[in-house]
């Protein structure tokens, strides 16, 4: 089986790991700070504060920026379901608008009248590594003073106009086993702002800045330094995995050839066989005039693993639902639920792979 996703763990990231247990310094130490500073240079911003995973890095986010009780947030339904839980737990209320159909990501003309006197921020999602349209989104922002959040959890080193993903605003990543660059669990903040980065350190450590002196209320979401060895070692080969992805997504885009696949290359001409910004976390096609399980069924009898990234949008979920936040009309998103597969697209992928997953998805 080719699989959707796979890890890479190689002899440098098992020996870095090894040189943490010989240390004895475990959690929160001097692995985590080199991360942290080497992050935030891979962004181009001035701070970047680690957590334990992508979900609490958005809710870090949003606290440190005073997101609360009353506020509401703008943002995407069609995303990993921790975008829309992290403004919940904040108290917040998140409002939904719709999609592109050739990005998957937030409609950027959609999200002014989706303003009210409440609204505090926006949370763009980068989905599959593709860059949202920022310099509308920022726009928006700045004239209507909102905060700017970035999921970015699937963008590390994705850039928009040559501007760095997770420099535009507060961005928030994930460091979980599949994604670009992973440390097994984990998350990063990067911000511009030290009054922010300053509250995102206080937020994830029970409110301290000195031992156990609590200036505010606060979470136990540090990151361990075995989980940031690991990430020191992959950040080094983000280039790398980063020029492999977009090899093979280009190499997919130009050999898939069968009408009822559309391919990232057809989505409405807007985006291009190889994006200078698109890091490709997923290589997401669009099955139409055909029925998606039995296309599942087909690559997977070929050996392919394939995955649905998302069949059930965020507003479509049960408590959203239960608390009276789904009833709107999103039509390009639940269009898009329906029709989306993920194929194979990671740096592990030889070429043997490339060519069998052409050949059964030309055959469906």
């Amino acid at each position: 089986m080719i699989p959707i996703s796979k890890p890479y763990i190689g002899e440098e990231e098992k020996r870095a790991v090894l040189e943490v247990l010989d240390s004895g310094m475990l959690v929160q130490g001097p692995r985590v700070a080199e991360l942290e500073n080497n992050w935030a240079k891979s962004c181009a911003t001035q701070y970047a504060i680690a957590t334990s995973n992508g979900t609490t890095a958005l809710h870090v986010a949003l606290l440190a920026h005073g997101i609360g009780s009353g506020d509401e947030v703008i943002t995407t339904p069609f995303t990993f379901i921790a975008s829309v839980n992290s403004i919940l737990y904040t108290g917040a209320r998140p409002v939904f608008v719709d999609i592109h159909s050739d990005s998957f990501n937030i409609n950027a003309e959609q999200i002014e009248a989706a303003i009210t006197p409440r609204t505090k921020a926006i949370i763009v999602v980068h989905l599959f590594g593709y860059p949202c349209d920022m310099n509308k989104i920022m726009d928006i922002a700045n004239r209507h003073g909102l905060v700017i959040i970035e999921d970015a959890a699937q963008a590390i080193g994705a850039d928009y106009q040559g501007k760095a993903i997770g420099s535009f605003g507060t961005g928030c990543f994930s460091l979980y086993a599949t994604k670009n660059v992973m440390s097994a669990e984990g998350g990063m903040i990067t911000t511009n702002d030290e009054s922010i980065a300053r509250r995102c350190r206080m937020i994830r450590a029970h409110g301290m800045e000195r031992r156990y002196y609590h200036d505010m209320l606060g979470y136990n979401f540090r990151l361990s330094d075995l989980h940031a060895a690991i990430g020191l070692v992959q950040l080094q080969r983000l280039q790398e995995f980063t020029q492999k992805r977009r090899a093979n997504a280009s190499y997919l885009n130009t050999h898939i050839q069968n009408p009822k696949v559309i391919t990232p290359s057809q989505f409405n001409g807007k985006v291009e066989t190889n994006p200078a910004g698109h890091v490709w976390h997923q290589y997401t096609v669009r099955i139409v005039n055909t029925d998606r399980d039995q296309a599942i069924k087909s690559l997977t009898n070929s050996g392919i693993g394939t995955g649905i990234f998302y069949p059930v949008p965020a507003h479509q979920q049960n408590h959203i639902r239960e608390l009276g936040l789904g009833d709107v009309s999103l039509p390009v998103t639940e269009k898009m639920a329906e029709q989306v597969l993920s194929l194979p697209v990671h740096p592990q992928l030889s070429q043997t792979d490339l060519e069998t997953i052409v050949e059964a998805v030309n055959s469906l």
